[in-house]
């Protein structure tokens, strides 16, 4: 599916640590790596921007369906 190649794409970039427990039923316990963690300050600072700029984004978008 979809999400298992995004998962496996992430964990093999390093971003997210899978671990499998051989167990039944199966379980598997994902987790970011530190890597995946230092992204963090830069979505964080990515959230805040659209925080800020949503209002002026949404308003846009109503004047381009109007023109």
């Amino acid at each position: 599916s979809r999400r298992q190649r995004q998962m496996c794409i992430r964990d093999r970039d390093g971003l997210v640590k899978r671990v499998i427990y051989a167990e039944v039923p199966p379980r598997v316990e994902y987790s970011l790596t530190d890597r995946a963690k230092s992204l963090l300050p830069c979505i964080d600072s990515l959230i805040a921007w659209a925080g800020e700029n949503m209002a002026a984004i949404l308003s846009d978008r109503m004047r381009s369906k109007v023109g």
